[in-house]
Order: C-alpha cells, then structure tokens, then sequence
C-alpha cells in the first residue's frame, strides 16, 4: 500500500517540475526576428564546398576491390572500435573497417593482431576486465566473420588499467569504453 502512495507523490513531483520548467521557458522573450537559416542541402540547393568534403569522405567507403593502405591516412587511423556504457555489442558503423582489417589478414599470412579490450574506470576491477574481455572477443569475432583466420586473431583484456583518457567524465570514459585492434606483426 506504501509503494504506490510513493509513486504517487514521485509522479506528482515529477509533473510539477515540468510544469515549472516549462513556465520558464515559455517566460523568456526570444527574439524570434530575422531570417531563419536552414542548411542549402534541406532546401534543394547544392552544398557550400566545406560541406562536400565531409559528404565526399562518408560516401567512400571501403570494398572489397579497395585496397587496404597501412599508413596515415588507412587503416591506422581506424583501429578503435568504441562501446557504449555497460555493452560489449559491435555497432554496425564498425564494420567496413572491420572488413578491411579482416581482408588485410587474410591476405597477408605474416600479419597477426591482438584485440585488447578496454573499459572506464567505473566498476570493480574484476568487472571491468571481464567486460573488456567481452569487447575484445566481440571484435575478434567481427574480424573472424568478415574472413579473418582465427589462429591469427588474440585477445587481451586490460580492463581500466591503460585509460585513453584520464579525466572522470563521460568525454573520457566513453573514450575509455573500446578495444583496440594492434598488429604484431606486419610487412
């Protein structure tokens, strides 16, 4: 009888807030004068060129024809692949540079990589080494499915102990939450 006399009063409180919170903003003179500005792209017209570029590098993606180029501007700069809080599930924006590491190492047989998986500095350590070794295997995994053999493929789990970033806030932790794919060996 108590628990939903406190939901209640919670809901009560909640609504309230809203209400005053809206009160607020619907008090503040906005000047609303003045031309709106819509980027051109939304009203049919072409893009200024500093966005083109930007349009330009979304749409080329890697294929199985491309080559994959081991430099500074290849796959060096892409071997993070970030998580969200408390997850070790692969998002899919990963999975074209998964597919060049994994064309990479199934073409070159010299070539081996381990996955070390990462996590911030939130939970007990024990936690953070198994969740990192959850992201590190779901990477492994990624690359095996895309053709990467499996002997070639280790993982390591480094839970908080090598953050990226050192601050406490979600900037840092969410830089801290990934798994790093790093060659062993190369050409």
């Amino acid at each position: 009888m108590r628990a939903p006399l406190i939901a209640t009063l919670l809901l009560s409180s909640l609504l309230a807030a809203c209400a005053t919170q809206k009160d607020v903003i619907a008090n503040k003179n906005i000047d609303q004068s003045g031309q709106l500005k819509v980027h051109p792209a939304l009203l049919g017209q072409p893009a200024p060129p500093e966005l083109q570029a930007a349009s330009r590098v979304a749409s080329n993606q890697i294929t199985s024809e491309t080559p994959m180029r081991l430099d500074e501007t290849g796959l060096r700069t892409q071997r993070s692949v970030y998580f969200d809080f408390n997850a070790s599930n692969l998002k899919a924006d990963y999975d074209p540079a998964l597919q060049a590491h994994a064309r990479y190492l199934a073409n070159n047989p010299q070539a081996r990589v381990r996955i070390e998986g990462h996590a911030d500095e939130r939970g007990s350590s024990g936690y953070n080494n198994r969740l990192a070794l959850k992201r590190a295997e779901s990477v492994r995994l990624g690359l095996i499915g895309h053709g990467a053999p499996e002997k070639r493929v280790l993982v390591k789990s480094l839970g908080e102990s090598k953050p990226k970033l050192t601050g406490h806030d979600e900037d840092s932790w969410s830089e801290n939450r990934r798994a790093d794919v790093v060659y062993e060996r190369e050409e």
